[in-house]
């Protein structure tokens, strides 16, 4: 299964199960993770929810092989990047969460890391840009200098340093993300479900005109980057594990 749905209790724990992969997103993936989701949400008995990538690593986004299919009816890209939660999910990241797999973790409404993850954006160092949110939720999670800087460079952030700047709720040692991840989601889980969704929308309804913007926006640029020989080559050259030779155009 690439992607496996457990409960503990009133929590639903989501793992993403493509390890050969190191997580990364194909259509198949997609629909799984969406239709996780999808029966998460439909699923009165389950107040909140844990997506984890496993022990080793959160997700390395999109596989640039088989790409990541296109974007769900409710979950939009990779079945979570264009959802409105109406239950809180908690992102629980060991290792890399890299391209879409950071912006699956901005998608969720927390984030629980190892002292060891790292989060990066580095689809310009591929000729493309961040298309599943992180163009408008990294700066929204994290301060504006250090968004762009991540955006331009594809540099990585430890988790250490996301914490101390807020984008992280809670550090775990290595091995005991998951664990620290289902007693956060447990504590939310044990408040009033009422309150607790009518307190997500209105947080989510603060950034509705921004996020659609914000889609309409890196739509744009997408449609510019993908276009460009830059990103054949930029593709290219990661396949063939060399260095690219940029055109400029």
């Amino acid at each position: 299964m690439l992607i496996d749905m457990d409960r503990r209790g009133s929590v639903a724990v989501i793992t993403m199960n493509r390890p050969e992969r190191r997580n990364a997103f194909n259509a198949a993936m997609t629909q799984a993770l969406d239709a996780a989701l999808n029966s998460f949400e439909d699923d009165d008995s389950l107040r909140a929810a844990v997506l984890t990538g496993g022990r080793d690593f959160f997700s390395a986004g999109t596989d640039l092989v088989e790409w990541a299919g296109e974007p769900t009816e409710r979950g939009g890209p990779y079945g979570i990047a264009g959802r409105a939660l109406p239950k809180p999910l908690v992102a629980a990241v060991e290792g890399v969460a890299a391209g879409g797999g950071f912006e699956i973790a901005l998608s969720a409404t927390l984030i629980v890391a190892s002292e060891t993850a790292s989060f990066s954006l580095p689809e310009v160092k591929l000729g493309l840009i961040a298309e599943c949110g992180g163009i408008f939720r990294g700066p929204r999670a994290l301060p504006l200098n250090l968004a762009r800087e991540m955006l331009l460079t594809g540099s990585p952030l430890s988790a250490a340093r996301a914490f101390d700047l807020g984008m992280v709720n809670r550090l775990a040692p290595q091995g005991a993300v998951l664990e620290e991840a289902i007693r956060l989601a447990e504590e939310i889980a044990e408040r009033a479900p009422v309150a607790v969704a009518e307190t997500l929308h209105a947080l989510e309804a603060l950034f509705t005109e921004q996020n659609q913007q914000g889609w309409e926006l890196t739509q744009a640029a997408k449609t510019v980057a993908r276009a460009s020989a830059d990103a054949g080559e930029g593709v290219a050259a990661f396949r063939e594990r060399r260095a690219p030779q940029w055109r400029g155009h």
